[in-house]
């Protein structure tokens, strides 16, 4: 809106001058003549956002958080008009959001939750503040009162949220929803009894509870708690109720003790306190009240004076009544007598017109005359009273004044017997009746009722005053709730603050967000403790209370606010209604109820609705809707002149200053209207204080204000009507045992479901209503676009649906028949009431339409629709604010017309049901079915149907249905079909030359074509079918073009034809009538699918569980399918335990795999990895038989061992051969661990048969005809042969015993897999396919694969990211771009969703499988490496593919010489070259994972020489370090002088060891840690810097190494390195270094690191 106000933050100077339209503060004085009423308009120039009243000041806050102060402000001794308040210059910057009143002291909040105080501190109400010694009766300027939780280490600040303060005491609210009090007397609510509590404490009895208001009379203490869940009570013990201080729903007295005591006065009932500041501190207090201000009333502050109901006044009698005092009177420092004392017989001179309330009558007649009497309107009461003001209060003078009785100084009832003697000692001074001086003068038949009610009471404790006059059935509803005991462990649920505006914001605003979605709690409790003299506490007693307890009869009543008056206590309900009770000594709970210790309900009229109250000294002030929008205000209690009868109440915005002098005075019985409050505009809140009453109104800018405040009433008035419904209506038939039998099984469960979705409803509308409240009363600080129905829209419309939905199924079953009648029998004589509540013209001769009834609340959607738009009239069309009304204002709307819609299709149906009602059809009759339209005119008929066929078509919203034999008249069918419509597609045929009008309709297992009569009826057909379809599938129910309507859906259905999926249910997507996209198929006997479809069948990833009676255990298979077969790469767990992860081919395992058989503990237990072919081992696979110890690594041919193959043992015997039919059979070579080895022809396994050559370790040779098996011995008939010492080798018999020559080639190794990775790539064969084809397969599998991986890390997600680009692929390749090749490979090899990836990651499984375990044997070690290498060659092509630009192995990459290339690849700097081989590019991601197996068997081939090499090397290294280099032969120039130990230098001496060449010898040990040759060279090339570097500072600049020097020098470095294994370290260089840097630099130094190795080697041993 344009004209809304600055934020809280602004200037004092920045506003115009002229009064503002917002925020506009009436006050007036509430006991004057109402007929003269002129309430003071307050000019400001800031709008005010709240006011609070004391007893005779008050404090207004406006925008920007600014404070001013009028009124007696006895603490600065002046007096400040009203119409001129003072601004608080103090708390100028604070940005104060909440300002509070309390009898004589002031509280302001500031936005960061800080409190400031001043005021009166007689009673410690101001707290300790930062001047503070506890001696300053009064806190002049505003001062920080700090709020600490002590329970938490450290100790926290709380941060407040809202103020409450009587007359001796101060609440705070904290953000956590916890109370914390600070002050005197019992109305603290802490466990304590020294007083004055000068620091905030905890409320300990609700710790743990979550408070969402707080309000204070004079002596006691009102808080409104949210209920606990009920769960809480079954999971509870009742010591461990007890002890949360609750007890809505259970009472542990209601079980343990059945005696009539009332458990609600279990807690103790005062507080005894000490006496230690009584005899010095009270003349002290006392002194402030001698001033007297003009007029004669005493300035006095503290808040116990509060005025002149002591009958004397208070000049200077005030002492002497003190001195009066009988000596053993002990006066308490609070002003607590001890409670024990409490009603003794010589003091109970009963009077007063309260009495009559809180005291039982007798008789029942005899009251109800009394009371006749009393609120007739033209009895005058008048109150004879002494000079002193007409306060309410009879206490006496300051703190240490004991008395704080309440208005009605009702003596029977008071807690303070002080009070009695001191009354009893001024009835000398002032006459006869003054000791009674706010009570009328008493008639005297209510004299004589009391008298007897007293002698009866006589003997009775003091709390059966409830049990005497509460009615049978309230007797049971006794609140008997006992307080638990406060414990440090009490739970805490802990939330943070509710969202305030930064504003002022009323007491509620801690509610608005108080449940968990942002709507305030109608669950809630009201808890009261502090003095109950009046029975303002609302126990049912008088008596005082030390802890908050529960007030009984208000939980369930949905309170949404509480006030407090000085003596009395108002409760406002979500339904608009007010409890009162409390003093009523004028009149000022609204109502002549009796008792008035217990919750009453004030008298309104009709049609009035209360939604603010507030409560003054001796009145309460209302706040309510009335006929039209505008509030009006209510006012009960004193008054001047005696008025007609009215009706209504006061709220919680009024303050005023003066006091009326004492006369003879009147009050209203019931709330009356207040005329004048239709000139104050629209009012937004209330305030009372001491006599005074205040509102703040808002004048109606651009129609703004009533738009608000309209669609707050209206929703006030929907849910008083809701709540009248149900409770005349729904609960009565709800719990009525009749319901079932009356309405049948079906109709009583969619009643129920009814009732259910109405108490929704109202729930919903109730608390919506309630935070419309809140947000009236801070409508200036609130943001249009934080309503509800914006916040909430998604709530309020499910809400809306689901109860429209429950009300049309219930009316579809013919419910509301059967309910009338019930109703009638039901309901009788409230008939009439609840014909009041239907709003329909409908309902004849008063009978109540029920079905208008219950569709009623619809109408309330086009209500806010139309609120909305009047709001977003307000504002420009381009703000926030108006798109955010509009969106809600059109939202709103479509659904008001589409439940209307749903509405008419319900009662449509209902037609269509009763004219065809028969037994076929109600078959087909369903709550949520609603008809679209039906064939019985024979308008549409199947195609090709016979003659004679009859058939009927009914669209349904869920189903069309077709019945064939059909007699529509008759409601009659032999057979029906009915195809849900989640599962039918339809659409026109064309019109052809047959000229027929046809529909095509598609199911999953079934198509027809349906003929219409004319275009027309096809064209409303095809648009039915079409709507009813889209709003199934969850469209708008508009239709789409025709044809279109979701042909791609997702949807269950089960088959029932036959075929693969007969009785299965699927569930999932669906395209034009077959399964298609990601579903779930079960089938009846426990097979699943999960997973893709294509075109029906399973096509794509999915899960499959297919289970096994046999073994009562599942298969399943987790990978890939085509055309309805597993086909791809996929993992197969069989039920048998064993595991086959590969790949398939329509549905049998094919080309590479790996089968597990078995566990370990199972006697055959093996694994096989290789090539399949249908089904069988077929091709290279290595088949490892745990069980045996045997590792068969060679070519199968359908399951069987055939052709040239590898076996070794775990006895480290090693054959190679042939093998036939699954055995060794035809020519093989036997090589035993001790080198012994056999060359001949096998014909079994181990099992030898004709010629050999058995070669022994020592060289002997046997030659000749062998039998027999290895291991068990071998027959022999042949030569033996010693080869004398100068023979030459016998070459053809070494080549016989040479190794390898029956291996597998290493090319034709794992082909298989290789195939696969092409496959992958999208091609057929190796480099046969298409690149951009194979690219574009890469990235849909890695997109694929983020999609459905959502736990992926996010290094992998980034990973997954860059690999989805394609990189540039088809240029040539330079060594700009062969680096990003390079790096892109890298990531692809380390990622197994990447088709390279994949390969890397399988290779290296294969390699683990081959040479791990009973595979790691050294005469495998050239296989190994030739398999390495055949390795590189493969991958090499398939990037060369994808990279074409790549040249071949060994090639050249030409560009200018600043290349960026790496130090492993050899780049010859002066030609400007890159060499790019195999090794260089791809051994760097293969050889590291492939490092420990194959270094291993390096190790073991190295064995017998590393052990020579190590035993020279741990011999020669006991040599300090200038005594070897003196052996090695190292020229002196060469040896260090100086070492370096932690930057220090010291001389090498003689002795010194491993002190020389140590960053040299501490590079060489880094081999060990490096994986690839290229890295290993680059160790060994940056020893020899280091080297030189050390040497460099002992020679001239031009110093060149020569072989003689460097060798030596070198052989020192290598042993002081101590590297094991440096014999399998060179070893793995030589095989596999980079062909191109043999003969380079490189070259040169790894050869020099192996002569070394070799030297030390061969060292002497002497």
């Amino acid at each position: 809106m344009e004209n809304r106000q600055e934020s809280p933050a602004d200037e004092p100077d920045k506003r115009a001058p002229t009064p503002p339209e917002r925020g506009l503060l009436h006050i007036w004085q509430s006991a004057g003549p109402s007929a003269q009423l002129c309430p003071q308009r307050v000019l400001l120039s800031r709008p005010v956002l709240q006011a609070a009243l004391g007893e005779h000041h008050g404090l207004l806050l406006t925008q920007g958080g600014l404070v001013y102060s009028f009124g007696e402000l006895l603490w600065r001794d002046v007096s400040i008009p009203v119409s001129a308040p003072v601004l608080e210059v103090s708390l100028l910057g604070k940005t104060v959001v909440r300002v509070a009143a309390g009898g004589f002291h002031c509280g302001a909040l500031s936005e960061q939750g800080s409190v400031y105080m001043w005021g009166e501190n007689t009673a410690g109400q101001c707290g300790l503040t930062e001047r503070g010694a506890a001696s300053n009766i009064t806190v002049s300027e505003p001062c920080p009162v700090t709020v600490v939780d002590n329970d938490v280490v450290p100790p926290a600040m709380v941060r407040v949220v809202d103020l409450a303060f009587g007359r001796e005491h101060s609440l705070a609210l904290s953000a956590q929803n916890e109370l914390w009090a600070w002050g005197s007397g019992c109305q603290l609510g802490l466990v304590t009894n020294t007083f004055p509590v000068w620091r905030p404490q905890k409320v300990e009895h609700l710790a743990g509870r979550h408070v969402i208001q707080v309000a204070c009379g004079a002596y006691h203490s009102l808080a409104l708690v949210r209920s606990l869940p009920p769960q809480n009570y079954n999971t509870q013990n009742p010591s461990e109720k007890r002890e949360r201080g609750q007890s809505p729903h259970y009472s542990a007295t209601e079980r343990e003790e059945p005696s009539a005591v009332d458990g609600g006065h279990y807690c103790p009932l005062g507080v005894e306190l000490t006496e230690v500041m009584t005899g010095e501190i009270s003349p002290r207090r006392r002194a402030p009240r001698r001033r007297l201000q003009p007029g004669g009333r005493s300035a006095g502050s503290s808040p116990g004076s509060a005025a002149g109901s002591c009958p004397f006044s208070e000049d200077g009698q005030t002492n002497t009544k003190q001195k009066n005092l009988p000596g053993g009177t002990k006066l308490e420092p609070d002003g607590h007598a001890d409670p024990l004392t409490q009603t003794d017989g010589r003091s109970q001179p009963l009077s007063g017109w309260r009495s009559n309330k809180s005291s039982a009558f007798p008789n029942e007649t005899e009251l109800q005359n009394i009371l006749q009497k009393l609120s007739s309107h033209s009895l005058e009461m008048h109150h004879t009273t002494g000079p002193g003001d007409t306060d309410s209060l009879s206490s006496y003078t300051s703190d240490d004044s004991c008395v704080s009785s309440t208005p009605s100084t009702d003596l029977l009832t008071s807690s303070y017997k002080e009070d009695l003697q001191i009354k009893s000692r001024t009835k000398n001074n002032s006459g006869s009746a003054v000791a009674y001086s706010s009570s009328p003068v008493c008639l005297e038949d209510v004299r004589l009722c009391l008298e007897a009610e007293k002698q009866a009471l006589q003997g009775q404790k003091s709390s059966s005053l409830t049990n005497i006059n509460q009615k049978g059935k309230e007797a049971t509803n006794r609140r008997r709730s006992l307080p638990g005991t406060p414990t440090r462990g009490s739970p805490r649920r802990r939330r943070p603050c509710a969202c305030r505006p930064s504003s002022a914001s009323r007491t509620q605003a801690a509610a608005v967000e108080e449940s968990g979605d942002g709507l305030p709690s109608l669950e809630t409790e009201v808890w009261s403790w502090g003095r109950g003299s009046e029975g303002q506490l609302g126990h049912g007693d008088q008596l005082a209370r030390l802890q908050p307890l529960c007030i009984k009869p208000l939980t369930g009543e949905e309170v949404i606010q509480v006030a407090a008056g000085s003596h009395h206590s108002l409760a406002l309900t979500a339904h608009c209604q007010v409890y009162s009770w409390g003093s009523n000594m004028c009149g000022q709970l609204g109502h002549v109820n009796s008792p008035v210790t217990v919750p009453q309900q004030a008298k309104l009229s009709d049609g009035l609705r209360v939604w603010d109250v507030s409560a003054g000294q001796s009145h309460s002030l209302l706040l309510a809707d009335g006929d039209c929008v505008q509030p009006v205000l209510l006012y009960c209690g004193q008054q001047q002149e005696p008025m007609s009868a009215q009706t209504e109440r006061s709220q919680q915005s009024q303050r005023s200053c003066q006091r009326s002098p004492s006369r003879a005075e009147s009050y209203t019985v019931r709330p009356t209207l207040l005329p004048v409050c239709m000139e104050m505009g629209y009012i937004s809140s209330v305030c009372s204080g001491g006599q005074n009453c205040a509102v703040l109104a808002d004048q109606n800018v651009m129609g703004f204000i009533s738009a608000i405040h309209e669609l707050a009433s209206r929703e006030r008035q929907f849910y008083c009507w809701l709540s009248s419904v149900r409770k005349l209506l729904l609960t009565p038939l709800r719990n009525r045992e009749s319901v079932c039998p009356s309405l049948g099984e079906l109709c009583t469960h969619l009643f129920f479901s009814l009732c259910e979705s109405f108490v929704h409803l109202s729930v919903l509308i109730g608390r919506h209503s309630t935070s419309l409240s809140y947000f009236l009363h801070d409508v200036q600080g609130c943001d249009v676009t934080s309503l509800p129905l914006l916040t909430h829209t998604e709530h309020f419309l499910d809400i809306f649906k689901e109860y429209c939905s429950s009300v049309g199924n219930f009316q579809v079953m013919g419910g509301f028949q059967s309910l009338h009648k019930l109703s009638h029998e039901c309901l009788g004589s409230q008939q009439t009431t609840l014909a009041q509540l239907c709003v329909s013209d409908q309902s004849v001769s008063g009978d109540v339409d029920l079905v208008s009834l219950l569709y009623w609340p619809l109408q309330q959607l086009h209500q806010y629709s139309r609120v909305l738009l009047k709001l977003a009239a307000c504002y420009d069309v381009l703000t926030t604010e108006y798109q955010s009304l509009h969106q809600g204002c059109s939202q709103y709307e479509s659904l008001s017309s589409s439940l209307l819609r749903r509405k008419k299709e319900a009662e449509t149906t209902l037609l269509f049901w009763k004219t065809h009602s028969g037994k076929t059809t109600e078959v087909l009759r369903l709550p949520q079915r609603r008809v679209v339209c039906e064939s019985s005119n024979r308008s549409l008929t199947l195609q090709n149907a016979g003659r004679f066929s009859n058939h009927w078509f009914m669209l349904f919203n869920d189903a069309l249905v077709h019945t064939q034999g059909a007699i529509p008249s008759q409601s009659l069918f032999s057979t029906h079909h009915i195809y849900p419509l989640t599962c039918l597609w339809v659409k026109p045929v064309t019109e052809d030359s047959s000229g027929l009008y046809a529909i095509k309709i598609t199911c999953p297992e079934e198509s027809f074509t349906l003929v219409a009569s004319t275009p027309q009826e096809k064209n409303k057909w095809l648009r039915s079918i079409n709507q009813a379809v889209d709003q199934v599938l969850g469209g708008g129910g508009q239709g789409s073009s025709p044809g279109v309507t979701g042909l791609s859906r997702t949807a269950s259905y089960t088959f029932t034809g036959e075929g693969r999926f007969k009785d299965a249910q699927y569930t999932g997507g669906w395209q034009a009538g077959r399964v298609h996209g990601r579903g779930t198929m079960k089938w009846p006997d426990g097979r699943t699918y999960s997973g893709n479809f294509k075109n029906g069948l399973e096509d794509g990833y999915g899960e499959c569980l297919i289970p096994n009676k046999v073994l009562n255990k599942p298969d399943s298979y987790q990978g890939h399918w085509r055309d309805g077969k597993i086909h791809g790469f996929g993992k197969y767990k069989y039920a048998s335990g064993e595991v086959y992860e590969g790949c398939f081919s329509d549905g049998q395992r094919h080309g590479y795999g790996m089968l597990s058989s078995g566990k370990l503990a199972k006697k055959s237990s093996s694994v096989f990895i290789g090539h399949w072919v249908h089904d069988r081992k077929t091709g290279y696979g290595v088949y490892d038989d745990i069980t045996r110890g045997e590792k068969y690594m060679g070519l199968w041919l359908d399951e069987q061992r055939h052709g040239s193959a590898v076996v070794v043992t775990q006895y480290g015997v090693y054959y190679e051969g042939t093998f036939r039919d699954n055995k060794m059979s035809g020519p093989g070579l036997l090589v035993s661990d001790d080198d012994t080895a056999f060359h001949g022809e096998f014909s079994d396994d181990w099992t030898i048969s004709g010629k050999g050559v058995l070669s022994l370790v020592n060289g002997d040779c046997l030659e000749g005809l062998f039998s027999g098996e290895w291991n068990a011995g071998l027959k022999v008939v042949g030569t033996y042969t010693k080869p004398a010492a100068d023979e030459p080798e016998n070459k053809e018999r070494n080549s016989l015993l040479r190794l390898g020559q029956y291996v597998v080639p290493a090319a034709q190794r794992w082909v298989c897999v290789f195939d696969e990775c092409w496959s992958r790539l999208g091609c057929d064969a190796a480099g046969r396919g298409e690149r951009t084809v194979a690219w574009e397969n890469i990235a849909v599998t890695i997109t694929s694969a983020r999609r459905h991986s959502p736990d992926l890390s996010r290094s992998q997600s980034k990973v997954l990211e860059c690999l989805e680009f394609i990189p540039q692929h088809g240029e040539a390749v330079t060594t700009a771009n062969y680096d990003t090749i390079r790096r892109y490979l890298i990531k692809a090899c380390e990622t197994p969703l990447h088709p390279l990836g994949w390969l890397v990651e399988t290779l290296v499984t294969v390699y683990r499988m081959t040479y791990v375990g009973v595979g790691s044997n050294r005469r495998l070690l050239r296989q190994a490496v030739q398999e390495v290498q055949a390795y590189l060659t493969h991958l090499y092509s398939i990037v060369q593919f994808l990279f074409p630009g790549l040249p071949d192995d060994g090639g050249i990459i030409p560009d200018p010489p600043a290349s960026s290339s790496k130090g492993r690849h050899n780049s010859n700097i002066e030609q400007g070259v890159v060499v790019v081989s195999c090794s260089s590019l791809l051994l760097p991601l293969l050889l590291p994972r492939l490092y420990p197996p194959l270094f291993t068997l390096y190790c073991l081939q190295e064995e017998q020489e590393e052990a020579q090499y190590w035993e020279r090397i741990l011999r020669l290294n006991k040599q300090p370090d200038q005594s070897l280099l003196n052996f090695l032969g190292v020229q002196e120039k060469f040896w260090p002088v100086w070492m370096s130990i932690l930057g220090e230098k010291k001389q090498i001496v003689s002795s010194s060891k491993d002190a020389c060449f140590v960053s040299a010898v501490e590079t060489l040990q880094q081999i060990s840690t490096t994986f690839t040759p290229s890295d290993k060279l680059l160790v060994i090339q940056k020893t020899f810097e280091e080297l030189t570097q050390e040497i460099k500072p002992m020679l001239d600049g031009n110093f060149l190494w020569c072989m003689d020097d460097l060798l030596p020098l070198f052989l020192y470095v290598v042993l002081r390195a101590r590297i094991r294994n440096l014999g399998a370290e060179v070893s793995l260089i030589e095989d596999l270094m980079d062909p191109n840097v043999q003969h380079g630099e490189l070259g040169l130094m790894f050869t020099t690191l192996k002569a070394c190795y070799i030297q030390i080697q061969q060292e002497s041993t002497v």
